[in-house]
């Protein structure tokens, strides 16, 4: 994933030393959903993201100054691509960036011809961005709602 500056942030690819402040992020960002579940473990939160961790298909997003501000991955599979971690600092939600990169992601699974699907957990207002941008209901279980989006032309 290329670097790219818009409106004061910009993407950077991931490294291995970039792991404990995503696992951080992501304990933070998914413990309301997670409580509201009856799931939230402090440990599991973190460890989920230790396991998975593919810093070579791992996005960065930095705010002004260099500043870690949250995450994406977007992993090869079979048939396309997942779209996994994708986490941004609390105080930034909002404000577009997270539009911004996913919108930017998928022009390039359409320029592939490639469906994303990714994975949301139950009652997450993060499912509305997904929904905005083209993803579809697959399937779901009482925890998570897995959707897929087709490429466009």
């Amino acid at each position: 994933m290329s670097t790219s500056a818009v409106r004061g942030w910009a993407l950077r690819p991931a490294t291995p030393e970039d792991l404990e402040v995503m696992t951080e992020l992501r304990a933070v960002v998914m413990r309301p959903d997670l409580e509201r579940l009856g799931r939230y473990d402090a440990h599991r939160v973190r460890q989920r993201l230790r396991d998975s961790y593919a810093p070579e298909h791992t996005s960065v997003v930095v705010a002004g100054g260099g500043t870690f501000a949250g995450c994406v991955t977007l992993r090869p599979a079979e048939d396309g691509w997942w779209l996994e971690n994708f986490l941004l600092a609390p105080e930034l939600q909002g404000g577009g960036i997270g539009t911004t990169v996913l919108t930017g992601l998928l022009a390039r699974a359409d320029a592939e011809g490639v469906a994303v699907r990714l994975q949301v957990l139950q009652g997450s207002p993060a499912r509305a961005l997904y929904e905005r941008h083209g993803f579809a209901l697959e399937r779901e279980d009482p925890v998570d709602a897995y959707m897929v989006r087709l490429p466009q032309q």
